[in-house]
């Protein structure tokens, strides 16, 4: 299945599932360009992401482009423009 529209919320049921985000996190408004480090999540957590993703959605998405994403904004970009 391709995802027609991945949203900041995908991205933050996603976060909260496999990177243990606390469930109150806010990935909305200045949050979305937040830098991950800042919101707690390394790289690991990102890769792990973008796993559930493509599990989830049948996106893939390199392992490169994920690790270079610095912002929840630029990590949904990455995902809408791979799907």
């Amino acid at each position: 299945m391709t995802v027609a529209v991945f949203t900041l919320d995908d991205l933050r049921r996603i976060l909260i599932g496999v990177a243990g985000a606390d469930e109150d996190i806010d990935l909305g408004g200045d949050s979305a360009d937040t830098p991950f480090t800042d919101l707690g999540f390394d790289s690991l957590a990102l890769l792990e992401t973008a796993a559930a993703v493509s599990r989830e959605y049948g996106v893939t998405l390199d392992d490169d482009a994920v690790t270079a994403v610095t912002t929840p904004r630029g990590f949904v970009g990455l995902v809408n423009d791979a799907a």
